[in-house]
């Protein structure tokens, strides 16, 4: 991000450590300030060794059993179990096997447990997870682009919604379609890249279907989430916005500053719909299609998430995944103008994604939940 967006995050070499936004921290004694919201960098020091020889010792002991969370059928928390002998997943011809080293949770991930979108999903037993970063340790007959060694991330299921995989990304290994991944951008670590595949994918295909472009303003509904964060971001570094406005509660509005926001929006104390100006583009990132459809400029586009169909100018899409996309975004993400934000709750490991899912389920996470380690 430029010097002149407001953040405190700075560049600290070729392995940044993670951008996490701080817990809120009060005012001094006495006064009346609410909460403050830092943005802090965090050290991780897992990304030390190299791809080569990373390579060199996981793809010459590939096992058949796997520690991996799974659930049998749809319901609630207790279905899901974290178990020691699930299946390595079988590599197709078009895959590359994936040793995970950290993943990122999805509000989906809990929607399809519990059965939201049972009449299209792939039936159970199910090993949730979408987002991945880690080593491909075997590659199928047809993989050009990718080998042995690399250090890859991307979103595994191509369709969120409709059949996605059986074997996600909430285990030591997952099969994955070399089309859906990119390899991880140098200056990431895997926990960063692991948090961006299908919030970054999102945010981007939401802008890029509704027509935004340079000069042109945007309201972010939900701007300190997993995907308002990003389209901030890619509005203002990749778009070339005239006005980002975002809403967040009254602790996370410095935040919002800091991603680029030029003005940031108390929902607690502002309703959004009734000020003034209006936007061309308005990206619900927040489930609030009825209120957003208000605070749009005529002729403009609202951009819809969650809920399913929507009418004019609202559109709903569910996102597509695709590698291109990581591809295309690499250099803002090698540059430092869009950073990925990490809970500060968070990394939680493997073993706790339970706990990790619970949090997600309170809607009060900052950026996105990530879980690390998988494979230390």
């Amino acid at each position: 991000m430029n010097s002149s967006s407001g953040s405190r995050v700075s560049l600290l070499g070729p392995r940044r450590p993670a951008v996490r936004p701080s817990r809120p921290v009060n005012g001094p004694p006495g006064s009346r300030a609410g909460p403050r919201f830092r943005v802090e960098t965090v050290i991780f020091s897992y990304t030390t060794c190299s791809a080569a020889a990373e390579s060199s010792r996981m793809s010459s002991s590939i096992p058949s059993k796997m520690k991996a969370w799974i659930y049998n059928d749809y319901g609630g928390p207790e279905v899901l179990k974290f178990e020691s002998d699930v299946a390595v997943p079988e590599v197709k011809d078009d895959q590359v096997l994936i040793k995970v080293v950290a993943a990122a949770l999805n509000p989906i991930d809990f929607q399809r447990r519990v059965g939201k979108f049972k009449a299209i999903d792939s039936p159970p037993p199910t090993v949730p997870g979408y987002d991945v970063a880690g080593v491909v340790v075997k590659v199928g007959s047809q993989v050009q682009g990718l080998k042995e060694g690399d250090e890859v991330y991307g979103d595994i299921n191509e369709k969120s919604v409709e059949q996605p995989k059986r074997f996600g990304s909430l285990a030591e290994y997952t099969a994955v379609e070399e089309r859906l991944l990119a390899l991880k951008p140098k200056n990431l670590d895997f926990a960063q890249a692991a948090s961006l595949p299908l919030a970054i994918e999102t945010a981007y295909e939401g802008l890029e279907r509704a027509g935004f472009s340079a000069g042109k303003s945007i309201l972010v509904l939900g701007g300190a989430g997993g995907v308002g964060s990003l389209v901030i971001q890619l509005a203002k570094q990749v778009f070339g916005a005239s006005k980002v406005a975002a809403t967040s509660s009254t602790g996370k509005l410095e935040f919002l500053k800091s991603l680029g926001a030029d003005l940031a929006i108390d929902y607690t104390k502002e309703n959004f719909e009734d000020l003034p100006e209006k936007f061309d583009v308005v990206y619900d990132a927040a489930g609030q299609r009825d209120r957003a459809v208000k605070a749009v400029k005529e002729g403009g586009s609202v951009v819809i998430i969650s809920g399913g169909a929507a009418t004019p100018p609202g559109f709903f899409f569910s996102l597509t995944s695709n590698g291109v996309v990581l591809k295309k975004l690499s250099p803002f993400l090698e540059s430092g103008k869009v950073k990925p934000v990490i809970d500060p709750h968070g990394p939680f490991p493997l073993d706790k994604v339970d706990e990790a899912l619970s949090y997600l389920e309170t809607k009060r996470a900052t950026g996105k939940v990530v879980i690390f380690p998988i494979n230390p």
